[in-house]
């Protein structure tokens, strides 16, 4: 496994790469699918946590375990088991089945996106020993012809076909109304299955500490505070983004993994076939259709593109230039971040629902949530560039 790629992830069984708290969820993890795998019905394991807590480390961990005793030739408890890691983003599967290339134990075919598992299970009328579910918080909740997902929640269906169940969740990571769910959604599937949870709590990506966190939790729910200072992790601000790609192409020169990502907010404009991305002085195409294996991140000529939160959502990078768009502004009169949806140019996100009630707020939060995605790639630094003047100004005079 190269070091780019285990900079840019996590890594799949090396125990020595997690904590002893991850560790300790990891050993749990395994209890308790050895006390209900034999149950006839389903059991839950809950790994809830923020951006950067560790929850894919300790998932990609515990699955290689458990697909290293499943395939083992010695018996053992779990030997022969039926177990699957499913994903419903595109650029962190191509991650899962790179490493699985590395792992003896391991098959491309042990991870997968959440319809076609569903469909194959449906049809075959086949049941799974335990699903991995990486990124819960992307799955739907509502049918989605284009996926060609007919039922109305995927994690019910996913909870049809497997003895256990293991979900990592973040409701501040929901970035869709077709996948938008309420911090209480959970609680129905906890109330009518055996669960267990766990909380990770302990930031691993942002090198910081909890100043930087907490500048950006206060921050991605619209309150300012002032700069944090800390050696050990570089915030900036800029009042132009050509200086802040001149300064992500140095650090990605120096240290590697220095992306530019940006919020949704730049329409698309017919240009030779390019949609930019516009800040300041810069102007970068968007991140392109990747039909590669290779995830965006670990793409050398993507140093050249602004990446959007569908492509980095999951990732390490070492440092990262976050272009806020034009629906992020500043309210001067509270002195608060504001968002404005009727800016925010990612219309799937926004995707009409009904049974949602009012979807102004649930707007907002999303904006936020994908702030908070973006804002959570360094684990270095993080440098950030307003197109809105009032809150580039805000933030210069932090």
């Amino acid at each position: 496994m190269s070091s780019t790629i285990s900079a840019a992830t996590f890594k799949l069984n090396e125990q020595a790469a997690l904590s002893p708290a991850q560790q300790s969820l990891e050993q749990q993890l395994l209890t308790f699918i050895r006390s209900h795998r034999h149950q006839d019905q389903s059991s839950l394991f809950v790994i809830h946590g923020d951006a950067g807590t560790g929850k894919s480390a300790v998932l990609a961990a515990a699955f290689g375990r458990l697909q290293a005793l499943s395939r083992s030739t010695i018996a053992n408890d779990l030997q022969a088991t039926e177990n699957y890691l499913v994903v419903n983003h595109n650029e962190m599967l191509k991650i899962y089945k790179r490493l699985a290339g590395d792992d003896p134990d391991l098959r491309k075919k042990d991870f997968q996106k959440p319809t076609p598992l569903i469909n194959r299970l449906t049809k075959t009328h086949q049941r799974a020993d335990v699903i991995f579910i990486d990124e819960a918080h992307l799955l739907l909740t509502q049918p989605d012809r284009y996926n060609r997902f007919d039922g109305h929640n995927q994690l019910t269906e996913l909870i049809k076909h497997a003895h256990v169940v293991v979900l990592v969740f973040d409701t501040r990571q929901v970035l869709k109304l077709k996948s938008y769910w309420h911090t209480n959604d959970l609680e129905p599937f906890l109330a009518h299955y055996p669960h267990a949870s766990y909380n990770l709590d302990e930031q691993f990506r942002v090198t910081g500490g909890p100043a930087v966190v907490n500048w950006i939790n206060h921050f991605t729910h619209g309150q300012l505070l002032e700069k944090p200072t800390t050696p050990d992790f570089d915030l900036r601000f800029f009042d132009d983004g050509q200086l802040m790609y001149d300064l992500i192409r140095q650090q990605d020169h120096r240290f590697g993994l220095a992306r530019m990502v940006a919020t949704a907010d730049f329409p698309y404009v017919v240009n030779h076939g390019t949609w930019y991305v516009t800040a300041g002085q810069l102007k970068l195409p968007w991140d392109k259709v990747n039909l590669t294996d290779d995830p965006w991140a670990l793409r050398p000529e993507t140093l050249n593109e602004v990446g959007s939160i569908y492509t980095i959502q999951g990732f390490d990078l070492n440092y990262a230039g976050v272009i806020l768009g034009p629906s992020v502004g500043y309210d001067a009169v509270h002195d608060r971040i504001i968002v404005r949806p009727e800016r925010y140019e990612d219309q799937e996100a926004f995707k009409q629902r009904a049974d949602l009630g009012d979807l102004e707020p649930l707007k907002q939060q999303i904006i936020f949530n994908s702030i908070n995605v973006l804002m959570k790639r360094g684990r270095y630094g993080l440098y950030i560039y307003a197109v809105d003047p009032a809150l580039r100004e805000r933030l210069l005079a932090l």
